[in-house]
């Protein structure tokens, strides 16, 4: 068994095992219908290499992941490592449409009513007193 298909487990993702990857998937989706993701990566070692993608772009960064336990995958936009939108879905492509559209330059909002599966991740002030 390859190191892709232990870390990517074959049953839930053969067809990211046949790409080599989280990170070679999202790439080939995104040139078979024309979108522009940035500069992809993925980190160098470990079950990460196969299981995580990074895309950059002048907006900030698409972190790309795996569910474990069924097929779907998750999507998180970061501005200096803050999460500001969060979602996931059970396609790729649409994985690789929102990181095409926050690539391009949509807002939070817009990516949000264009995509209902992302969600905006808003935080309560840290001066604001919970009541209790």
């Amino acid at each position: 068994m390859s190191d892709a298909s232990t870390a990517l487990g074959v049953r839930l993702y053969p067809d990211l095992v046949e790409r080599g990857g989280l990170a070679p998937a999202l790439i080939e989706t995104a040139a078979r219908h024309q979108l522009d993701l940035g500069r992809v990566t993925a980190p160098e070692q470990g079950r990460s290499r196969f299981t995580c993608a990074e895309l950059h772009s002048d907006q900030g960064v698409a972190c790309v992941g795996l569910g474990s336990q069924a097929r779907y995958f998750m999507i998180d936009l970061r501005v200096s490592g803050e999460v500001l939108a969060r979602g996931d879905a059970m396609d790729l492509l649409q994985i690789a449409q929102v990181a095409a559209a926050w690539q391009a330059g949509l807002t939070i909002a817009e990516l949000t009513a264009r995509f209902p599966f992302m969600e905006e991740i808003t935080r309560r002030p840290a001066s604001v007193a919970q009541v209790g």
